[in-house]
């Protein structure tokens, strides 16, 4: 991501900036762009699927286990991170743009009833969050014998 051609230095309220940059968030969660969307990490996800898992894979780099949360509820998957730097480094000069102190990741995933509720796995490693999802038995191909 390019660095902003203007940069506020909070010295006071300058309208029409503000609302330009209340648009550019709207439209780039409306176009799907996590980019534009202020606040939110840009973190690529992949799912696949065989006939007896569901897979998700995210992207969570420097993020640790105990700041990633996963909720399964009503046939959706949702994958939160949240990451705040504390306030304690003694920093000299005045910042000009302050975008690696907090950030944040939010997808939800809508998933079919195949899938069982009551297991899932959930593993976070060198930056990877990798959840297994299993199909439910009775859902699952089975291949019929002809007589």
């Amino acid at each position: 991501m390019a660095l902003p051609t203007r940069v506020n230095r909070m010295q006071g309220y300058d309208p029409i900036e503000s609302a330009q940059r209340d648009f550019e968030n709207v439209l780039g969660r409306f176009l799907g762009s996590r980019e534009l969307s202020e606040g939110f990490a840009p973190y690529n996800v992949d799912v696949r699927e065989d006939p007896d898992h569901i897979y998700v894979e995210a992207e969570l780099p420097g993020y640790k286990k105990e700041e990633v949360e996963i909720t399964l509820e009503n046939q959706t998957l949702t994958i939160s991170a949240e990451k705040r730097q504390d306030g304690k480094q003694e920093e000299k000069g005045q910042w000009l743009l302050n975008e690696r102190r907090y950030t944040r990741f939010l997808r939800s995933f809508t998933l079919p009833p195949t899938v069982d509720e009551q297991s899932v796995k959930a593993e976070l490693k060198e930056g990877i969050l990798k959840i297994t999802l299993n199909k439910r038995e009775e859902t699952k191909p089975r291949k019929i014998q002809v007589g």
